[in-house]
């Protein structure tokens, strides 16, 4: 049974920077697609982005290209997204989550999910 465990969300102004971080347990990581999926108050769950499990380059959400980075690291079984020139708007729970041996570049598509971290971006 696939787990993830996600971290780094806290409190940070307009125009700041976080970098969130998920460990992989119960499978092989290598196999797997590793995305970050979002949920603000009140909205429904959004993708954000996604690096693949054959590798290549990583696909992101209009809201959040050229801000955001995703990147994996398979030594560490960790899967990471830099959070750059953030906004309010960017205030939301970020989930990590997996899909096995397919591009999953929607937030339905993913099998395994993480806790949440909460991200809180203040004007």
């Amino acid at each position: 049974q696939v787990q993830l465990v996600d971290s780094g969300g806290g409190l940070v102004q307009a125009g700041g920077s976080l970098r969130l971080s998920c460990k992989f347990f119960g499978g092989i990581f290598s196999t797997y697609t590793l995305g970050w999926v979002r949920q603000g108050p009140g909205k429904d769950r959004e993708f954000v982005a996604a690096i693949s499990w054959r590798g290549g380059t990583p696909f992101y959400a209009d809201s959040v290209k050229d801000r955001f980075t995703i990147s994996r690291d398979n030594a560490k079984i960790t899967v990471y997204l830099q959070l750059s020139s953030l906004k309010p708007e960017d205030t939301a729970v970020y989930y990590c989550a997996s899909a096995y041996r397919r591009s999953a570049q929607r937030w339905g598509e993913y099998d395994y999910w993480g806790q949440g971290t909460q991200v809180t971006v203040s004007s």
